[in-house]
Parts: structure tokens; C-alpha cells; sequence
């Protein structure tokens, strides 16, 4: 599991719906979307220090560092390490952030001709994060 600290640095309800942004480093925000509000959970309060989390087989890994797309959580980092495996492949990717791993296909390497020291973007959808205060 990936983890990254951060303070939450804006909150936009709709309903029993929330959009947390998280500011994890100087360059970096990260947008959460929990099934919670400001009144139903209690950590839910602006500049409040919390984690987030996400599974290191939701992180997308792209090479084309200026990509339209419409995933919002977009993270530069550069390739430390590829433990390649028959089936899958385990990228450590370091980011200003901190350290991220993902767990993509060994095809996926390959196809990406992904290397040590390679400039990336690690990328997140917002409804695969999960907050812990």
C-alpha cells in the first residue's frame, strides 16, 4: 500500500459528497473523493495532517510527461527500481512526494520501454484513494 502524508488544504460538498484536496509536498496536491462531509467526519477540517492511501495496482505509470487526460492526481517522479516478473512488474517511482510503487504488467514494461532513471508521471483517480486521519 502507497502512502503519502499531506494537509488538506480544501474541501468542496455536494450532498454526502466530498472532494478533499491534500497538498503532499510543495508542487503536489492530490483530490480525494470521500462519501463523507465536514459534518459526518471530524478529520475532515482544513489544514488537518492525514494520509492517503492507494493500492500500488491503481497507479498508472506514464511516459508522456505532458498528457492530456482527465485524471486530475498527476505525480513526476523518475524510475529508481524494476523488479520485473513473468506476469507483472513492480516500479518504484521517486517523487518529491515520496517514494510510489506500482505494480503493472511486464508487458506493459516492455511496451513502455520503462527504464531506471526514466522521467515519468505516476497518476491516481481521485475514487482510489482512501483518507486516514
Amino acid at each position: 500500500m502507497n502512502r503519502l502524508e499531506g494537509n488538506i488544504e480544501d474541501l468542496m460538498t455536494e450532498g454526502s459528497l466530498t472532494i478533499v484536496t491534500l497538498k503532499v509536498d510543495e508542487n503536489n496536491s492530490l483530490k480525494i473523493i470521500v462519501i463523507e462531509t465536514p459534518k459526518t467526519a471530524s478529520y475532515l477540517t482544513m489544514g488537518r495532517s492525514v494520509n492517503a492511501l492507494f493500492k500500488e495496482t491503481e497507479v498508472i505509470i506514464g511516459i508522456d510527461l505532458n498528457i492530456a487526460l482527465s485524471i486530475s492526481n498527476k505525480i513526476y517522479g523518475s524510475i529508481a527500481k524494476i523488479d520485473p516478473g513473468v506476469l507483472l512488474s513492480r516500479v518504484l517511482i521517486q517523487t518529491s512526494a515520496g517514494n510510489i510503487v506500482s505494480i503493472i504488467s511486464t508487458l506493459a514494461v516492455a511496451r513502455l520501454k520503462l527504464k531506471e532513471t526514466m522521467q515519468v508521471v505516476v497518476m491516481i483517480d481521485m475514487n482510489n484513494i482512501i483518507l486516514s486521519p
